[in-house]
């Protein structure tokens, strides 16, 4: 405790000005996260009102339930963004009335100033990263699963289903319809197998009303299969199938990283990585469950420009829209780098923290600058 306290005085000397200055950013954020949120809401609402009440027997209740699920997803991506401007908003501020020359006359640094902005960024990333893994997620997966049906009213909870999945097995493509699961086991729909020689040429067509697994193996039902040489039709009523895959490697064949939490798609992706499939995409995307909430830690020194440099100049607007533009930079870059992560143009984790990195490093750098 006698080593923590005076490296706490050195970091924030006054627990008043802490207070004071990650107060009035805070209630700033919130008004302007809730204000953007809302005014994107209404506007979305505006555009998919119709497809909604179009579906028969829908009204307010269907809007309202639109709106709970369509909000965390709005709510998730603006926060960095509202973040930045609260950052700006006080730091102008703070500087516009001469309270952050005080505070250096006092002997505060730069660093100590922004140190309860970045101790409130912190917890909003901590926030943030829950509010994606618990609520964003699930909602996500449920509006898309509602907006395939056309808002339908009376659609039943979202069922463990995938359709039309493709899988190689050996020199076979198989085409499964439906994937759905059934307590412990898991039952594949309209199976089709395209057969091919060793020259990739067609050889036969299997097709099966359905297909399980049990004991450890798969079987074919109603079996009717094609020879492409002599041209001839069977049917079996059951057929042994050797395919290798487990059942659940059918249910991580299509993954869709944002309607899974960052634990699930761990799983799906350490699956994956046991079968030899590429996994490139998803791990930039499991990264990027870590970076998106961390990006809110950066906004303080992106927008600490608002707030430093030569205060006789007079230029407050002009900093600001400099640190307005080194944010809008970053998101930039964020996605840029996002999407060549995702075509295996860049490493994962490059590209996920990269832009991070670099533009944390051009803030401290801006900073330093401003202050000399």
């Amino acid at each position: 405790m006698s080593i923590l306290r005076p490296l706490r005085r050195y970091f924030l000397p006054s627990r008043t000005m802490g207070r004071y200055i990650g107060k009035v950013f805070f209630v700033r954020f919130l008004g302007l996260v809730i204000g953007v949120v809302v005014v994107l809401q209404m506007l979305d609402l505006l555009a998919q009102s119709d497809a909604i009440l179009a579906a028969p027997g829908n009204g307010d209740a269907e809007l309202w339930r639109y709106i709970g699920l369509r909000f965390p997803e709005l709510l998730s991506r603006f926060i960095p963004f509202s973040a930045l401007l609260a950052v700006l908003l006080t730091l102008s501020s703070l500087s516009q009335h001469s309270e952050i020359v005080v505070m250096k006359a006092s002997g505060m640094s730069a660093h100590r100033i922004l140190l309860p902005l970045l101790l409130a960024s912190a917890a909003i990333s901590v926030v943030h990263f829950i509010l994606d893994q618990k609520l964003v997620a699930p909602s996500t997966a449920e509006l898309e699963y509602w907006k395939r049906f056309d808002y339908a009213s009376d659609l039943p909870p979202a069922p463990d289903i995938l359709d039309d999945l493709w899988l190689v097995d050996g020199n076979a493509l198989v085409l499964v319809k439906a994937v759905s699961r059934s307590g412990s086991r898991v039952i594949l729909d309209k199976v089709t197998i395209y057969q091919r020689n060793e020259q990739g040429q067609l050889a036969g067509i299997v097709r099966a009303d359905f297909a399980w697994h049990t004991d450890g193996a798969w079987t074919l039902y109603a079996v009717r299969r094609f020879d492409a040489e002599t041209h001839a039709i069977t049917t079996e009523p059951s057929l042994p199938w050797t395919l290798q895959s487990p059942p659940e490697r059918f249910f991580s064949l299509r993954v869709i990283p944002e309607q899974l939490s960052f634990s699930r798609l761990e799983e799906q992706i350490d699956q994956l990585k046991a079968e030899g499939k590429p996994v490139a995409e998803l791990q930039a995307a499991l990264y990027q469950k870590i970076a998106g909430p961390l990006a809110t830690l950066l906004m303080p020194i992106l927008g600490a420009i608002a707030g430093f440099g030569a205060q006789r100049g007079g230029k407050i607007f002009a900093r600001v829209a400099a640190g307005m533009g080194l944010g809008f930079a970053f998101f930039v870059a964020d996605n840029f780098m996002l999407a060549m992560g995702k075509f295996g143009a860049a490493p994962a984790f490059l590209a996920a923290f990269g832009p991070m990195l670099i533009f944390t490093s051009l803030g401290l750098a801006v900073i330093f600058y401003s202050e000399e």
